[in-house]
């Protein structure tokens, strides 16, 4: 199997400094700082980025159950929430929620919903986000 990777700079101190992450195939390059992470700022943040990560892969683990199961489905769109704390010893990811709506035919909501739990239970990112409180929003769509 392939490794994957990204890279990331940081030039400066925490929140007078910036930074670029940039995906390692190449498809994203981006600014990322303090503003961005801890405020509303332009650019992207780290947690972003396990958003985007947690609802890709969910999709497409949810697409290989309905499949394995014998449906075929039409499209997943996924919109995963991840969000950082203030804790006491600094910050925290303590959620990742999963929002998600699915085009199926012939599968009816209770069969989309097994389906869906073993997908969220299953998928490589939620178990690289085993520590989170994972939770999971589904809607059959027409």
């Amino acid at each position: 199997m392939p490794i994957r990777n990204s890279n990331a700079i940081w030039e400066g101190k925490l929140q007078n400094g910036q930074g670029k992450i940039r995906l390692g195939g190449g498809a994203y390059e981006g600014a990322y700082s303090f503003a961005s992470r801890f405020e509303e700022g332009q650019g992207t943040n780290p947690e972003e980025l396990i958003a985007a990560a947690h609802a890709g892969c969910f999709s497409m683990a949810l697409a290989h159950e309905l499949e394995q199961a014998g449906y075929s489905p039409e499209s997943i769109e996924t919109v995963c929430d991840v969000r950082i704390d203030k804790v006491k010893d600094g910050f925290a990811i303590k959620t990742s929620h999963l929002q998600t709506k699915a085009k199926v035919p012939s599968v009816d909501e209770q069969t989309l919903r097994k389906h869906a739990e073993n997908a969220k239970q299953n998928c490589p990112v939620s178990k690289a986000l085993a520590g989170l409180d994972i939770r999971l929003s589904i809607q059959l769509v027409s």
